[in-house]
């Protein structure tokens, strides 16, 4: 009885996180290898980097987070395309003026690449694990 209602109250806290996302910004970069995190080995297209606010020495390394498009930071009139995007953080980008750094591809299904920075909001997944099987939560 005792581990169902830490489970449950694992999971009410990570809907209310989920609810509230962080507003922040985000620009775009080409170049993914090598990264940070991961050496010389390719993570794939949907892949972002952290800027200083969310490095903390690499402990962001390989986490995952669901980016959307909220409006423009620049004189480009409305860049969002109205979806989101999902991304493993894969490098650091220090002394950015960006929270995070999308791939040219991730940002272009958030927002016109034209628009170079855009402002965002941003969850990152959190996981639990119940019993023998693990459990996404966003």
């Amino acid at each position: 009885m005792e581990k169902t209602t830490l489970i449950f109250v694992g999971i009410i806290a990570s809907l209310v996180s989920f609810a509230s996302a962080t507003p922040g910004i985000a620009t775009f970069y080409t170049n993914y290898v090598p990264s940070a995190c991961f050496g010389s080995q390719d993570q794939g297209k949907m892949i972002a980097a952290a800027g200083d606010a969310l490095w903390n020495n690499g402990a962001v390394c390989g986490k995952i987070f669901t980016v959307t498009c909220t409006g423009p930071r620049n004189p480009v009139p409305h860049p969002c395309t109205g979806k989101s995007v999902t991304v493993k953080i894969v490098d650091h980008c220090p002394g950015c003026p960006s929270t995070i750094d999308l791939s040219r591809e991730a940002f272009a299904l958030t927002a016109n690449p034209v628009a170079g920075i855009i402002n965002i909001d941003y969850n990152q997944y959190a996981y639990f694990t119940s019993l023998s099987s693990p459990l996404l939560l966003q």
